[in-house]
């Protein structure tokens, strides 16, 4: 259940017409009175009742009785309006608990304590199955002000309570679990809809701000970048002439005097304000540098490697390095749609906007736990990518995400439960979509058939647990044929497929042959070690086989292709 209380207002009658009457769209229906501070107050029912008028004028004189007693005394918004909705999968409440309801919250937020004959005045409307409005008007019988300080906290750790009570859906209220985004008002999602947006502005300049940020190394470049994408931009300066903050207006969002509508970075997202900018870029300028003289390594497996550790921080409880890489993992999600192929962008831009609200970004967070992840975004932007390199790394992304969904359910943060959900969604249409062609030229280059038996029996030694499964899949051409060019280029293949296996687990894997191809691929671009270095890994390789111990679960027989595989379809 949630609480909406709306900012404090003088007019009383304004409120109630609104709440007994249709509605914007018709939607209000059986417009009555659940419960009130007198249970003899008069009902005004529907609009369009005999008698709505008059019972309308009583109601409101009783309701704003003490303001006019209390006169100059009286606060200026007078009028307390709070709505409690239900979720959707709530059973619908009765008339008498809707009145339980509010009359526990009234209590808790101080508006009308149980017992107290000075409290506020108050009624509770129902015009709909899901929710009632609370409308109390802020003066008590002894002409003071009611002591409703932090009415809003006060009032959801109520709900929580009364959700317990009630058996509803129980809402999780830790911060921790609150997203950094600020979720834009009703007024604007409507305004939204009217100009036929699927975004409210709020949004679309969060959006916009995020991908600018992704792609600057500075602030004077991310203020030039936001300029550059057809952002109105103004900036504070103190009397120092050091900058003190930046607003931002989308181009023809004007209020009605034709002016721009500003937000500034804060009120789009917590850690969009100008501090949090400079904090995470300063870590960007900082991220590691590439020790001289060493070859210049691909950043996007750079990026891709660091993105697969994610898990192992979540898993090890390890919040600080956790956190750090999952601001750094959505800025490379808002960045991957400008680097990727044209076809893919649309998927990528909106698994980037969902993933936003899949965790916090509130909390304080020390960048340089993540500065593999940063240095790798920082040069990501010079290499052009393909569609090999895009699904790759969004293989990756995808077995992080589904980690980040886990622990979410351990902490049962549904709304982040959700919002993993839909980024699953979005990121596994573009790997779908990014996958195909790269796998299928790997597997039209397949070697012959001794060859195949050959990696059968490294993959039966690697991964015992999967072999039969990868050997059964599509992509084990591709795999087969991704081991054969890093052999051709002095790497082991047995060793190979070790290292692959035992840099994470495959349990979350969809096509466990898919993820060991990209990871293959990747450690067959490195420099292949000397032949006597090969030894040493042969050797380090069937110690760690002998040295298994015999109580452990003994691994299923090797699994053999057979000479001729039939066509499997995709």
């Amino acid at each position: 259940m949630i609480a909406n209380i709306v900012k404090p207002g003088s007019n009383t009658r304004g409120v109630l017409i609104y709440l007994f009457d249709k509605g914007r769209a018709n939607e209000h229906t059986d417009q009555h009175i659940v419960a009130s501070w007198d249970s003899f107050v008069p009902d005004p029912g529907p609009k369009d009742s005999p008698g709505h008028r008059e019972r309308m004028g009583q109601l409101v004189k009783a309701l704003d009785l003490r303001v006019a007693q209390a006169d100059d005394k009286a606060p200026e918004g007078h009028v307390w309006h709070c709505s409690l909705r239900a979720a959707p999968e709530d059973r619908t409440l009765t008339d008498t608990e809707w009145g339980t309801i509010a009359r526990r919250v009234l209590h808790a937020t101080g508006i009308a304590p149980d017992g107290d004959p000075d409290g506020c005045r108050w009624v509770a409307v129902r015009h709909a199955d899901d929710h009632i409005h609370i409308v109390a008007t802020k003066m008590r019988g002894d002409l003071r002000p009611p002591r409703n300080w932090n009415d809003y906290h006060r009032a959801m750790t109520a709900l929580t309570q009364i959700e317990h009570d009630f058996g509803l859906h129980q809402v999780n209220r830790d911060r921790d679990s609150w997203p950094a985004a600020k979720r834009p008002a009703r007024a604007e999602t409507e305004k939204a809809a009217r100009n036929g947006c699927s975004r409210a502005v709020r949004e679309e300049l969060r959006l916009m701000v995020r991908t600018t940020l992704s792609h600057a190394h500075n602030v004077d470049e991310f203020l030039g970048l936001l300029a550059d994408a057809g952002l109105q931009v103004e900036t504070r300066t103190l009397p120092s002439g050091d900058l003190q903050g930046y607003k931002v207006a989308l181009p023809g969002d004007t209020n009605a005097d034709g002016e721009p509508i500003w937000y500034s970075g804060s009120s789009l997202a917590t850690d969009l304000s100008l501090p949090k900018v400079q904090e995470r870029l300063a870590a960007t300028e900082l991220a590691a540098p590439q020790p001289a003289g060493r070859p210049r390594p691909n950043p996007w497996h750079q990026a891709t490697a660091a993105i697969e550790r994610i898990p192992h921080c979540l898993a090890n409880d390890d919040p600080a390095a956790a956190s750090a890489h999952l601001v750094a993992f959505g800025e490379i999600l808002y960045a991957l749609p400008a680097l990727a192929p044209v076809h893919l962008r649309a998927e990528l831009r909106q698994a980037a906007f969902t993933f936003e609200c899949a965790v916090n970004t509130r909390a304080r967070v020390d960048h340089q736990h993540a500065r593999a992840l940063r240095g790798a975004l920082k040069t990501m932007r010079s290499r052009p990518a393909d569609d090999g390199l895009v699904a790759m790394l969004v293989d990756a992304a995808i077995l992080t995400v589904i980690a980040v969904r886990r622990q979410s359910a351990l902490h049962h943060h549904d709304q982040q439960i959700a919002a993993a959900r839909q980024t699953l969604l979005h990121l596994q249409a573009a790997y779908g979509q990014a996958a195909q062609a790269p796998l299928a030229r790997l597997a039209e280059r397949k070697p012959p058939a001794d060859t195949e038996r050959r990696y059968a029996k490294y993959l039966n030694r690697a991964v015992p647990a999967y072999a039969e499964q990868i050997l059964d899949e599509t992509a084990w051409d591709s795999l087969t044929a991704a081991l054969a060019d890093a052999e051709s280029a002095g790497h082991d293949p047995a060793v190979l497929l070790h290292q692959a296996a035992g840099q994470r687990p495959l349990d979350d894997a969809r096509s466990p042959a898919e993820v060991l191809t990209w990871r293959i691929q990747r450690l067959g671009e490195r420099h292949a070690p000397s032949p006597r270095a090969r030894a040493a890994q042969a050797r380090s390789t069937t110690t760690q086989v002998r040295a298994t111990p015999k109580t452990a679960v003994q691994p299923p027989p090797t699994v053999t292709p057979p000479t001729s595989r039939p066509n499997r379809s995709r």
